[in-house]
């Protein structure tokens, strides 16, 4: 079953130099119990995805058209009252930087509590012993104690964990993870994705994940959507990604995730060149600039995301040859 069903999203902001295209027809589907992965370079519209799915995007300087429907509601056409109600009861997300995504001056605990409260009506003693209760979920040692303290006591993991722990307070059906890894060390971030692959695998919960690390993508998810300038250009399983990357973006992240992986020194001329201005409307295909195997055609039809083989999609004109 289809959880959040997402078709032809387009998220374009006004600006003095013109509308900038941040998503431009952006579709997908995330299924139950599924981890279904973003991934793409820095400004490819990863994020501005997630925050059209939650409706946290101001209108007017954005623009968002399209259907987000979360088990067959229409997210966007939904009032801001109903969106409140959607955002931490029945959609959770947890940011890439929980000290700024905390209140300072709130501590943790009731932070988790006030959740509760707003979207569960229950009482001030049910909503503690719920809050520490999930504070001993997402593995918070003392619980009793970390709930009265202030974000600045906790370490950035345990942070990140609070986090998380706000965000399945009401029992979402979906949980948005931005970079939930970014800022910490690599022994924490091993904690934090292990956590939750477990709450995923124990309660059958939905994760989409945005992230740039196709290392997280191999950890955590089952299949994985790759952005790049707004647009979706290859959808696949995890497997068949990392196996068989179609499209030459995918392989070019692919190449430089192995050498950074490996003792050799990063060659980033494996992607010369940058990402395009979104302000200005993209011709053909967005990555043709970039792209070794570009003709004249790139230049000036975009190619449609097509099946190339069962559950595996790209946009290129070339797939074929690139996948022989």
């Amino acid at each position: 079953m289809d959880v959040l069903r997402v078709n032809d999203l387009r998220v374009h902001f006004a600006t003095a130099r013109g509308p900038v295209r941040a998503v431009d027809g952006v579709s997908f589907n995330l299924h139950a119990g599924q981890t279904l992965a973003l991934v793409g370079e820095s400004g490819c519209g990863k994020s501005v995805t997630s925050m059209a799915v939650m409706g946290l995007l101001k209108q007017p300087p954005a623009k968002v058209a399209g259907s987000v429907q979360l088990i067959g509601e229409e997210l966007l056409a939904a009032t801001e009252d109903r969106m409140r109600q959607v955002r931490g009861s029945r959609i959770g997300m947890v940011f890439q930087e929980p000290m700024t995504s905390l209140n300072p001056v709130l501590t943790a605990g009731y932070q988790i509590s006030e959740t509760l409260r707003v979207h569960e009506k229950i009482g001030r003693t049910a909503a503690r012993q719920r809050a520490v209760e999930l504070l001993q979920l997402v593995g918070i040692p003392d619980a009793e104690r970390r709930y009265g303290e202030y974000p600045h006591q906790l370490s950035g993991g345990m942070r990140q964990r609070v986090m998380i722990a706000i965000a399945l307070a009401c029992r979402p059906e979906v949980l948005i993870a931005d970079e939930p890894t970014t800022a910490l060390d690599v022994t924490i971030q091993a904690q934090i994705l292990d956590l939750m692959r477990k709450i995923s695998r124990d309660s059958g919960l939905s994760i989409l994940l945005i992230t740039h690390d196709l290392g997280v993508v191999a950890e955590m998810a089952q299949r994985v959507v790759v952005m790049y300038a707004g647009r979706v250009v290859e959808e696949a399983s995890v497997g068949d990604l990392f196996l068989n990357p179609l499209h030459p973006y995918s392989q070019g992240l692919l190449q430089l995730t192995r050498r950074l992986g490996s003792r050799e020194k990063p060659n980033h001329s494996t992607m010369p060149g940058s990402p395009p201005p979104l302000h200005i409307e993209i011709q053909g295909c967005a990555f043709a600039p970039r792209c070794p195997r570009a003709e004249a055609i790139c230049t000036t039809h975009a190619p449609a995301l097509e099946a190339k083989a069962s559950g595996h999609a790209a946009a290129c004109h070339f797939v074929r040859r690139i996948s022989e």
